[in-house]
């Protein structure tokens, strides 16, 4: 992201989306606080501001959603703080490493579609699919990769009943990857489109 080249309105726009990343993220409207992980909403101004200001902003969007979602993990988050007491540094991986990737990568595949003929209509709501999409599959990928083998997500892998990684990642995520997708196909979207020719973005 290079700020030499945002307009004063683009900035602005950073800026309200990092606030409400913050307000999302400590108010009971941010998360849907369910049995195992939390439905998380704030991926939707994180995709928001990559399709409008692009993967720089993106990265920079998902880093204080990351952080901010670490912050939880001290006595906010019962699944956070049960990581965290098993090993701090790795929950802060698992919790700001994939939101960077998610925000960063997200701008990318806008940037990408919108260049193609087919795609260039659809690729505001692709962009916004693909924000959901990645935070979860990143997230739970780095899950897996660094806490799988702990007795606590063991102990969880053994009430949802399954022997094996991927099925533990279908069991314990299926209901929050398709509220967080459909909460940034309506709402991602709708605001990205809205933003997008207010900042007269082509």
């Amino acid at each position: 992201m290079d700020a030499k080249k945002f307009t004063t309105k683009q900035l602005v726009e950073m800026a309200l989306l990092t606030a409400i990343i913050i307000l999302l993220a400590f108010t009971p409207i941010g998360y849907i606080r369910t049995l195992g992980l939390e439905i998380t909403l704030i991926v939707v101004p994180v995709t928001v501001g990559a399709v409008t200001l692009g993967p720089s902003a993106g990265a920079v969007l998902g880093a204080v959603f990351g952080i901010t979602s670490f912050i939880q993990c001290f006595g906010m988050s019962q699944f956070g703080a049960a990581l965290l007491s098993i090993q701090p540094l790795f929950t802060c991986v698992v919790c700001v490493v994939p939101r960077i990737l998610m925000g960063w990568l997200t701008g990318c595949i806008y940037q990408g579609l919108k260049k193609t003929g087919k795609l260039r209509g659809p690729s505001v709501v692709i962009a916004n699919l693909a924000g959901p999409v990645l935070n979860t599959v990143l997230f739970m990928g780095t899950l897996v990769l660094l806490f799988y083998q702990t007795e606590y997500i063991q102990g969880i892998a053994g009430a949802l009943g399954v022997t094996n990684a991927f099925a533990f990642v279908a069991a314990f995520v299926g209901v929050n990857g398709v509220v967080e997708a459909v909460a940034c196909f309506v709402v991602g979207s709708a605001v990205s489109k809205a933003l997008m020719a207010a900042l007269k973005v082509r």
